[in-house]
């Protein structure tokens, strides 16, 4: 995979934690930005899928299930 240089300003205290994460794991700043910026990315997704789902979902016109009429545990199937 062909990967590209990604450059950003961080304050001394954020870039130190980071030092000191890297320097306790062996592990390098760049493996940790990167591993934090797939968490986030993948957070934003599910949030911008679940805010589009619901307005589908309003827009529809469709009844909701009340929450006492979902089989929590599954064991009616």
């Amino acid at each position: 995979m062909t990967k590209t240089q990604l450059n950003v300003r961080i304050d001394h205290e954020l870039d130190n934690r980071l030092a000191e994460l890297a320097k306790r794991t062996g592990r390098t700043k760049s493996f940790y930005t990167v591993e934090a910026i797939k968490e986030f990315l993948e957070d934003q997704e599910d949030y911008y899928l679940a805010k589009d789902s619901l307005a589908e979902f309003q827009d529809s016109g469709e009844a909701a299930i009340d929450m006492e009429d979902v089989d929590w545990d599954n064991t009616n199937r």
